[in-house]
């Protein structure tokens, strides 16, 4: 599984909501610029072409739906930024965030609920 560029993670972020969607559903959910119908189209056929994304044909139009879920996708990607970044360190990686302030001791005593009931 390869990385996606910034745009195909925008495109299968819309596949995954919606789930099914012709190339004019997924351009009316991309909220950042009005990329044209031929770019998206070329991504969602990128996609195609990387295994990302299938169609079903209705006539001359296809109807696209994601082929890897976001779970796959999130969990090979955290996993080898885990690696390259935190020495494949998850303790090191929620350091990181609590010394950047992006995570509260809530939200850290919610993990140690989730890792403790996870035994």
């Amino acid at each position: 599984m390869e990385k996606l560029t910034n745009k195909e993670e925008e495109i299968m972020h819309v596949l995954w909501r919606l789930q099914k969607a012709f190339v004019k559903e997924v351009q009316a959910e991309l909220t950042e610029e009005n990329l044209h119908y031929n770019t998206v189209s070329t991504i969602v056929r990128n996609l195609e072409e990387k295994g990302y994304v299938g169609h079903k044909a209705f006539g001359k139009t296809h109807q696209y739906y994601p082929v890897v879920s976001r779970d796959a996708y999130g969990k090979k990607f955290m996993n080898e930024a885990t690696r390259k970044f935190f020495d494949s360190s998850y303790k090191e990686m929620v350091s990181f965030f609590a010394r950047e302030e992006k995570i509260t001791a809530d939200e850290l005593r919610e993990i140690l609920d989730i890792i403790e009931k996870g035994k």
